[in-house]
């Protein structure tokens, strides 16, 4: 399966190219910037996903995503931009022009793993997590207690989704983001780093209905995994 890895700096792309590499079998094709990207896909290059700065000379990342868009050939190409600026603003701009996802620089494995496995048809995927034993130490716990608490957990997320979406049906995308806040700090007290990850990239975007129902189903799975896992 092929990965295009666009950007400029050469640290950063082999940054990233190390990344992908280390999450799977890829083969990863490689372009210093948006002209060699946009030639190669010309060329037939046809990749599964593109990884592509944001800010590059001659042809930005923005720029490349609309010619993307505006071919009939590549329009459904997944497509994440990657940048240094992580404000909401940039990452709302970057959603409109139809990027697929956003990943801010330094890069953090999991969001890069994240990507690949939700657009690459990773739904319902086994996000990783700590083991069970390693939890009940850190909360000073006994294996029962970690149940129960991985149990009222799974009762939150049971109706998270509903509430959440209505919250952004409702125009409270302050309220839904406050609410994704507080299940990732339930994630990382008990241990779901995978699940954690997921949630704090999808923070990161303009928050829509199916994204979020998605993530929190993958969320939910991770929970009940980690309570079959003890």
């Amino acid at each position: 399966m092929k990965v295009l890895v666009v950007d400029d700096d050469v640290v950063s792309r082999m940054m990233l190219m190390h990344l992908i590499d280390s999450s799977g079998s890829f083969e990863i094709v490689e372009a210093e910037d948006g002209v060699d990207a946009w030639q190669q896909l010309n060329a037939g290059l046809r990749p599964a996903i593109c990884f592509c700065d944001l800010r590059m000379p001659r042809l930005s990342g923005m720029e490349l995503l609309q010619r993307i868009r505006a071919d009939a050939e590549l329009a459904d190409l997944p497509f994440v931009l990657v940048s240094s600026a992580g404000d909401r603003a940039t990452v709302q701009q970057a959603t409109q022009a139809g990027a697929s996802g956003y990943v801010v620089k330094p890069f953090e494995a999991e969001h890069v793993r994240t990507h690949l496995a939700r657009l690459l048809g990773g739904a319902g995927r086994d996000l990783p997590a700590e083991d069970p034993a390693v939890t009940q130490v850190r909360l000073g716990i006994d294996a029962a207690r970690l149940q129960a608490y991985l149990a009222g957990f799974e009762q939150q997320l049971a109706v998270a989704p509903a509430d959440i979406v209505g919250q952004l049906e409702r125009g409270d995308e302050q309220g839904a983001l406050a609410r994704l806040q507080r299940i990732g700090a339930g994630c990382a007290t008990l241990g779901l780093h995978g699940a954690l990850a997921a949630v704090r990239e999808i923070e990161s975007r303009v928050l829509a209905p199916a994204a979020v129902r998605a993530v929190l189903e993958d969320v939910l799975r991770a929970v009940q995994r980690q309570a079959a896992a003890i």
